[in-house]
């Protein structure tokens, strides 16, 4: 049974390329074949295109790891054949659309992401969606053979133990709380920022140029050189207030002013269809006032002092005041944004920013800043307090202080094993074939030393 398949594979790969020589009906190469699953050069060619528009540079190189990324996806795919482990129409549907998002926002409008890839962006959607689909089940299939994967105490002393001689060093890490506070304008302090952007509207009613307002006036760095075009975009990539009224307005129609978290737009719908819109907008944000700040400070200075004589607890304060969202129901601690997925507090100082570490750096342990005017990363002004809740000096790694990161990588270790050597049985039972346009990739010499010793 098992050579009938292997035959009918060959005779696949066979007739498919021959379509693909000079003479033939040009339908597309096959870079390679993973038992009755078949590898199109065009696929990869995909690929290397969403490469070089994340903005790096032309490197032909990539296409072995490109390749090489594909052949485990179609050995994880297989299996997942025979498991049953499929992914929703709907999933896959929302992964391409972030995909073509990112690429439309690094492209700058819909009309340039379609100049590069020389089609619409329909069309390109169309030819993504089987590769991501195969992404996602591959994902979901490595997930389904890792997910029982754990390690003991002992495990993970043993995994300590064996790294004998090359045990890391940490640098001093902290834990830090924060409570971010944005200043707050009154309606009158709004105001004169809506009337501003009013007073174009009607320029623009009177005949004035859209876009020549855009490039003079409007504080979307985004758009406003393009004279506010946002080209194409669909319900979820835009404030709710916003997509109201891109797909309430007609083509041509002009909005009135609204605002949103950024704040104060009117926008223009150029073209409809189905359901993305084309359309640009001119943006005006309300600037910090004074008097504004002034009332922050008080309202700074009121929390502070609560937390200092034990009406409140830090974490209630930020749980209750601040405007960071990504910390405020996490008792206000921040995390480490390099080690996400296991939520650690523990944040290494060199990684702390410089004006985070100004503060901190002589304040002891349990200390709480004073409100303290900062700059955001916008360029908005307000005030912060900070916490710090703990501090390890610089030290070699040892099983008491640093237990949970010792057990991560050896969970990780663990789990890289097991899929090497599940890989490793898939590649010795399965068909593979290799294009020799790929000879001298090295890393797939692994792949075709299996193939080989068939």
């Amino acid at each position: 049974m098992k050579k009938v398949f292997l035959a009918a594979t060959a005779l696949i790969c066979l007739f498919l390329n021959s379509y693909a020589q000079p003479g033939k009906h040009n339908i597309d190469k096959v870079a390679a074949v993973v038992g009755n699953n078949i590898i199109l050069l065009s696929d990869l060619n995909q690929e290397y295109t969403q490469y070089l528009y994340q903005g790096n540079p032309p490197d032909e190189s990539i296409k072995c790891r490109i390749l090489q990324n594909t052949l485990t996806q179609k050995l994880l795919k297989q299996q997942a054949e025979i498991d049953s482990v499929m992914v929703e129409d709907g999933q896959v549907d929302d992964e391409v659309d972030k995909r073509m998002r990112s690429m439309m926002q690094r492209a700058g409008g819909q009309e340039r992401l379609e100049q590069f890839l020389n089609k619409s962006v329909l069309q390109y959607k169309d030819e993504m969606r089987p590769t991501i689909k195969d992404g996602l089940i591959a994902q979901k299939m490595q997930a389904k053979i890792t997910e029982n994967i754990n390690v003991t105490p002992m495990e993970v002393e043993k995994y300590f133990k064996s790294l004998g001689d090359t045990i890391p060093e940490f640098n001093t890490e902290v834990e830090i709380g924060e409570i971010i506070l944005d200043p707050k304008l009154t309606r009158a302090e709004k105001q004169r920022f809506h009337d501003k952007i009013e007073a174009l509207r009607l320029r623009i009613k009177g005949g004035d140029d859209f876009g020549v307002l855009a490039k003079t006036y409007s504080e979307d760095p985004g758009s406003s050189s393009d004279g506010g075009d946002l080209g194409f975009f669909d319900r979820s990539m835009m404030a709710k207030e916003f997509t109201a009224w891109a797909f309430k307005l007609k083509a041509g129609e002009i909005s009135p002013v609204f605002e949103t978290e950024f704040g104060f737009h009117i926008l223009q719908v150029i073209e409809r269809r189905g359901e993305q819109v084309h359309a640009r907008h001119i943006l005006i944000r309300p600037a910090t006032t004074p008097e504004s700040l002034t009332r922050l400070k008080l309202h700074a200075d009121s929390i502070y002092n609560n937390i200092m004589s034990r009406k409140l607890s830090f974490a209630t304060a930020a749980n209750l005041y601040s405007d960071n969202k990504e910390s405020k129901y996490n008792g206000g601690m921040m995390l480490n944004a390099e080690n996400v997925q296991s939520r650690t507090t523990f944040i290494p100082i060199d990684r702390l920013d410089p004006s985070v570490f100004l503060v901190i750096d002589t304040m002891k342990v349990g200390d709480i800043s004073k409100p303290d005017l900062y700059t955001a990363a916008d360029g908005k002004q307000g005030y912060r307090l900070l916490y710090l809740k703990s501090k390890i000096p610089p030290h070699k790694a040892n099983m008491a202080q640093d237990f949970p990161k010792i057990r991560d990588a050896a969970q990780s270790d663990k789990i890289n094993r097991t899929l090497s050597e599940w890989f490793e049985k898939r590649r010795e039972s399965t068909y593979i074939k290799i294009d020799d346009e790929f000879n001298t990739c090295d890393e797939l010499k692994i792949w075709t030393k299996t193939t080989a010793a068939k």
